[in-house]
């Protein structure tokens, strides 16, 4: 691998995408455990410019310059100024909602545009996914001239609050009466945030509203002291709730194909080491369940308890950096949903929190003005996680706190050939298909269609990706002869994001999808799987005919999907099926 040069999968272009699929899946994920998505150096180099030049320095500039603060590279004169980090979780939350910062480039499948986000949601007509139904004055599914001018407003909104001066703050003069800069005070930026949210879910996940939100409520409405203690509060639930959902057997799978992936691991022994024998089986080894279940769950569980009860300078100092590192790890990996902004940030406020705040100048849990206001918090910060892990069909698995958990709700698409050029005709849409990205780069057709069968070769080698060609080898005869994307790259140049949540491309965006295009019966397939409920042993499936609905429910057994290899070389797994539609005699599906 070069760094313009990437390292494609070792094939024959003229005769591979004539094989079975099972066939193409075992090569590409066997390529896929030593070189990952195979990109060239270039494409992490590009991250890493962006991240430091649009997230850290931009960040910090803007913060320290219109706070009073700088200049910005004294990192002593401004790492524990209070204004500069609501700023630079302000700076964050702009880069995330215009789409530059998480989701964004050629590993989150944004190749021509690199850019989703502002194109698409301040564009009248593009898709629009309301979280709920029953909410008053968010039907439809067209983004209109009001939702646009609500969008626009909500990035003003969030560049004003970067840019413009803090206000007075008694609260904070109380405890640093040396401090001038004030603190941010965003009210009507809250309001914009919840009304977005209402409007389109997509926009809100997008701009990490289950994180970034009740930060700013913090900032809103608490004083100084109990603002640092909530945020404390805030971060650790994040920390522990991902930690959580890593019980049970999806996390293990993941380590492995991100570690594949990370440009910051050259030695394939190394990538190969996390797989118990490869090529022969590459289920996750020993190696990945130690570096999964002590180095991520444990990691992610203990050490944020420790942060927020120690009173013991070198113990704090101990959990903080082990944090950062946790955190600068996974931005090393490059991971497809791409997170590299929210991992830096999470890096920065570790430091700031439980070393420019910390317990033993009154800053600990205790400390809080009242002992009712802490449980109230806990209360709020514990409802999604616990209902999202409870219910998982209820809650985006953001809300849930169960980032990398492998637990996803995930779906591949289907397609009847040349049945995928039909969303090409999507009004008002920004992009093209994926495939067609490519070829308008300059890549060949047939090195165009096996890099985007990359993505459907890296689902595989996750639990649910076993379970889902299961389904499809179940109910789809033609399998072999049809195109089958990943729907989480996919969705992204429909409706310009995604990060791994299938509650983005549910029924709702297929009949969205549908409404405009038309596809007929049998021509796009999809099968979608829901996380698996915390006190559950099986996922729910269902498969959906675009232009018939749902045709099929059912449920696997985990066990079933992660005991398997991830080109199912012993056939389907065990599926359940508890439901299917009777078939229609007077619909002819195209085959």
């Amino acid at each position: 691998m070069g760094f313009k040069t990437g390292d494609f999968p070792p094939v024959d272009l003229e005769t591979f995408l004539d094989k079975p699929l099972r066939e193409r899946l075992k090569a590409l994920a066997l390529h896929w455990v030593q070189s990952g998505f195979g990109s060239p150096k270039m494409i992490p180099a590009t991250y890493v410019v962006k991240l430091l030049f649009l997230h850290v320095l931009a960040g910090t500039a803007l913060a320290t310059w219109t706070s009073g603060a700088g200049p910005f590279w004294d990192v002593g004169n401004w790492w524990d100024e209070p204004i500069v980090y609501q700023k630079l979780v302000l700076w964050t939350v702009f880069l995330e909602a215009f789409g530059v910062a998480g989701s964004w480039g050629p590993i989150a499948g944004k190749f021509k545009p690199m850019t989703g986000g502002v194109l698409f949601w301040a564009r009248p007509g593009t898709i629009r996914l309301r979280p709920w139904r029953r909410v008053p004055f968010t039907g439809g599914d067209r983004r209109t001239a009001f939702d646009v001018v609500l969008y626009l407003a909500f990035l003003a909104s969030l560049l004003a609050a970067v840019l413009l001066p803090g206000v007075p703050s008694a609260s904070l003069s109380a405890v640093l009466p040396d401090n001038t800069a004030g603190l941010v005070a965003p009210a009507l930026l809250i309001a914009l945030y919840v009304l977005n949210g209402l409007r389109d879910k997509t926009i809100f996940l997008a701009a990490r509203g289950e994180q970034y939100l009740p930060s700013l409520v913090f900032f809103a409405v608490l004083p100084f002291g109990d603002l640092i203690i909530a945020a404390k509060l805030l971060i650790c639930a994040v920390w522990i709730g991902a930690g959580v959902s890593k019980f049970g057997l999806h996390f293990t799978n993941v380590v492995p194909p991100m570690v594949s992936n990370s440009p910051c691991v050259p030695a394939k022994w190394l990538k190969r080491a996390h797989y118990r024998d490869f090529p022969r089986d590459i289920r996750p080894s020993g190696l990945a369940t130690f570096m999964a279940h002590v180095g991520g769950t444990t990691v992610e569980i203990i050490t944020p308890l420790v942060l927020l009860f120690s009173t013991n300078h070198w113990l704090t100092l101990a959990g903080v950096a082990l944090m950062v590192v946790f955190h600068l790890f996974i931005t090393s990996t490059f991971p497809l949903a791409v997170p590299l902004e929210w991992n830096i940030l999470f890096g920065y406020l570790a430091i700031f929190l439980f070393l420019g705040f910390p317990a033993w100048d009154g800053y600990g849990v205790g400390d809080m003005s009242s002992p009712w206001l802490t449980a109230a918090i806990v209360a709020a910060l514990a409802f999604f996680p616990v209902l999202g892990n409870l219910r998982p069909d209820l809650v985006s698995f953001l809300p849930s706190m169960r980032q990398y958990a492998g637990n996803w709700a995930s779906a591949l698409w289907v397609f009847a050939p040349g049945a995928e050029e039909k969303l090409n005709s999507l009004p008002h849409r920004p992009t093209e298909n994926q495939v067609d990205q490519l070829r308008a780069m300059g890549y060949p057709p047939v090195v165009a269609e096996i890099t985007m069968q990359q993505t459907i070769a890296w689902r595989s080698m996750h639990s649910q990706g076993r379970g889902l060609f299961s389904v499809l080898l179940k109910n789809v005869p033609d399998l072999d002869r049809r195109t089958v994307r990943e729907a989480e790259f996919a969705c992204n140049s429909l409706i310009g994001f995604n990060f791994g949540d299938g509650h983005l491309h549910d029924e709702d965006l297929i009949r969205a999808v549908q409404s405009r295009v038309g596809f007929a019966p049998g021509e796009w397939l999809v099968v979608w799987v829901e996380s698996q409920a915390i006190h559950s042993k099986v996922q729910r499936y269902k498969v959906i005919d675009a232009a018939l609905g749902v045709i099929e429910r059912g449920t696997w057994k985990v066990s079933d999907a992660v005991a398997a290899q991830p080109w199912l070389p012993d056939g389907p797994i065990p599926l359940d099926v508890t439901w299917a539609r009777e078939p229609d005699p007077a619909v002819r599906t195209t085959a």
